[in-house]
C-alpha cells in the first residue's frame, strides 16, 4: 500500500527514535502510527461483502481471502487530522496532570506533543 509523505516521516523518526532509545518519541510515534493504521482499516460491513463463517470456531471467517483486510487509502489532510486530534488529547491530558501537580506526566505529554507537531510542520 502506498504511504503519504507525512507516513513516512513519522516512520522515519520512529526508527531514529529507537536506534538513539528515546523513549517519549518512540512512544509517541507508535501511537500516531496506530491511530494511522486504525484509521484504515475498513470493516466487513462497510466493504458491502458477506462471508461465510466457519462450522469450527465460532465468528471466524472461511473461504479465499478471509484473512485479507481491505484498507482505506487515506490523504494528507486525513493523516493530519489524525494527528492534529492526538496532539489536542496529548495537550488536555497534559493540562489535566497539571491541575493534579503530576509535572513530570505532564512534561512528558507536552514532548510528546511536540514531537508530533515538529513532524506535522516539516515541509515533505
Amino acid at each position: 500500500m502506498p504511504t503519504t509523505p507525512i507516513q513516512t516521516r513519522l516512520r522515519a523518526a520512529l526508527t531514529e527514535a529507537l536506534s538513539s532509545r528515546d523513549t517519549v518519541a518512540a512512544s509517541a510515534l507508535r501511537t500516531a502510527l496506530s491511530a494511522i493504521a486504525n484509521a484504515e482499516a475498513i470493516t466487513p460491513a462497510e466493504t458491502g461483502r458477506t462471508r461465510s463463517s466457519s462450522a469450527h470456531v465460532a465468528g471466524a471467517v472461511a473461504g479465499l481471502g478471509a484473512a485479507e483486510a481491505p484498507r482505506r487509502q487515506l490523504t494528507d489532510a486525513d493523516i493530519t487530522a489524525i494527528i492534529t486530534a492526538d496532539i489536542t488529547d496529548r495537550l488536555s491530558a497534559a493540562n489535566d496532570y497539571d491541575r493534579l501537580d503530576r509535572p513530570d506526566q505532564s512534561a512528558r505529554l507536552r514532548r510528546e506533543a511536540d514531537i508530533l507537531s515538529d513532524l506535522l510542520t516539516v515541509q515533505g
